[in-house]
This record gives structure tokens, sequence and C-alpha cells, in this order.
């Protein structure tokens, strides 16, 4: 080990759909945290981990910070600002745009509150022209005084090393937190299922919006092969008939879609069975959150 070797928590913050779990999945190189083109994709707290022969980077992806509808939603927002506790970095995404609404301005509050070192991360540059650049940089330049202010596509690896390398210098020298071979914190179950999750966003365009949920229920390996069945939870009735499609044609796209994930992540060959119910305002019910996987009282 280096005596100059740096290790430290950052946690990625922003606004729903600006690309956090994108960033993170291409940082890391493997697909942890799921990703569409639906606000609010991710509602948990996802650590993930870089290591490279300078340090080691502990990513923590958060939800996308929202006003909130229900107790989900608090969750997501809760779990969003808890993560700006114990960590040594501030990762701020914003989208190329001069345009700083209430949102973000909540957001820069929190930062402000929180005095950590705050890199600016302006992602999607791929989407505007290079001269739309520079005045983003000046108009948030003009609220805070950043670290520093990095333009990043996060979708096609733009500004990323940099993004790395500047990091790194915020960084406190000391030891890894995690082997080498880490990459994540979450367990398979967790990311099977929120892969599975994924899919159902996907496929279902603006059809079903956020009230779907995944629980794994057996996860059993004979040699070569993963058995997984699992249940995906919706909150209406024409939900489930919808998720199901007719003959079962949505849920059998569901499944093969998935699979593909869940075998290159498990790198084995899994036999994925599907089931859908309805649990009405799962969203509102502390037992059936905590039931998913969503427990308030882990929120530090």
């Amino acid at each position: 080990m280096k005596d100059n070797y740096k290790a430290g928590f950052v946690s990625i913050i922003g606004r729903p759909n600006v690309g956090k779990s994108t960033l993170m999945n291409h940082i890391i190189g493997q697909k942890i945290a799921i990703t569409s083109s639906k606000p609010q994709t991710t509602r948990n707290r996802i650590q993930t981990v870089y290591t490279c022969d300078d340090g080691q980077i502990v990513f923590v992806d958060t939800p996308g910070i929202h006003k909130a509808k229900n107790k989900l939603g608090d969750y997501m927002v809760n779990t969003a600002y808890g993560s700006m506790n114990g960590v040594d970095v501030l990762l701020w995404l914003v989208e190329p745009t001069t345009y700083i609404g209430a949102g973000e301005k909540s957001i820069l509050e929190q930062i402000k509150k929180a005095k950590l070192p705050t890199i600016l991360v302006i992602n999607k540059i791929d989407t505007v022209k290079k001269a739309e650049i520079l005045p983003v940089i000046d108009t948030y330049s003009k609220e805070y005084d950043f670290e520093q202010i990095i333009p990043v596509s996060a979708k096609k690896g733009e500004g990323i090393s940099e993004l790395i390398n500047n990091i790194m210098k915020y960084l406190p020298y000391g030891q890894p937190f995690y082997d080498e071979d880490t990459i994540t914190d979450q367990p398979e179950r967790q990311i099977v299922a929120e892969m599975i999750r994924e899919k159902v966003l996907r496929s279902m365009g603006d059809e079903i919006p956020h009230g779907v949920a995944v629980a794994i229920d057996s996860m059993k390996y004979e040699g070569k092969m993963c058995n997984i069945d699992a249940t995906i939870i919706c909150e209406r009735d024409s939900h489930k008939g919808m998720i199901i499609g007719k003959h079962g044609s949505k849920l059998k796209e569901i499944g093969s879609l998935a699979r593909v994930d869940i075998e290159d992540m498990l790198d084995c060959k899994v036999f994925l069975q599907l089931w859908v119910k309805v649990k009405k305002d799962w969203r509102d019910s502390d037992f059936l959150l905590k039931n998913f996987g969503y427990n308030p009282e882990d929120i530090e």
C-alpha cells in the first residue's frame, strides 16, 4: 500500500433523472444501479466501490430529491439528504441549463449546511453545444463557491477521468475500506429485484408509474443454474393486467429482458419465474415499505 493512498466516501446527489446512477455505473464499469428515463428510478442508498492504484472511492448513489407525495417519497428524500452525513465529498449533478429551479435551490441550501467539499458535475453535455456550457458554469459559480465545476457525459464517458482525479484531491489519506475486488455493498437479491423493476419501468412506458416493487421470493443455486422466483407488486388490478399483458406476453418480455442482465451479473444461467400481485396503496404502508426493503429506520 502506498503511503499517499487515499480512501473516502462520496455522495452523489441531485434532482430525479439527472443521471446519477448512469454516472456511478460508468465509473465502476458494471451495472449495479438501475436506470430508466423515468424520474425517481433509484429508491435506496446504494454504495459502489471504485478502486485504483492511488486510492479507493466509495460512491453513495441516492434517490432523486423531489417533492414527496407518499411515505415512499418521504423515505427516498430522507435517504438522499441522509447520505450527506459521514461522507468526505459531495457530487452535485445538474443538467446543462442556466435555469436554477426551486428543487435545485433546495438542494443548494442543504449543501451550504453540510459544509463539505462539493464538486458540481454538469451532466449530459452531449445534449448541448459546447458554447452553451460556459453560461451554465457561470450561473452556478455565482450561487456557491464549488471546489470544482466539471462538465461530463455519464452516458458517453466524457470527462469521467478528470472527475475521478478531482475527487481524489479531496479525499483523506488512509487504508481502503473494501477489498479491491468489491464493487458494491448491495446483496445479490437486492440487485436482482432492482433489475427486474427496471425492466418493468422500461417495458411499460408511461402506463405504470412508480407504484411497482419487486420481492425476491426465493433464489437458489443448483450447479451452474440459479433458480429465481420473484413477485412484481403493483397498486391496482388494472396495473396487474397491463403488467401480465395479453396471454402473458408483457410479463414474458419483462422476464426475458431481466434474465439477460441477471445472468451477466451472476455469471451463470438463470431460470426466472415471475408473478404479479396487487397490494393497494403499498407506498403509504409502513409495514409493506419495510417488507420491500424501504426501511426509514435504516436512514442515518
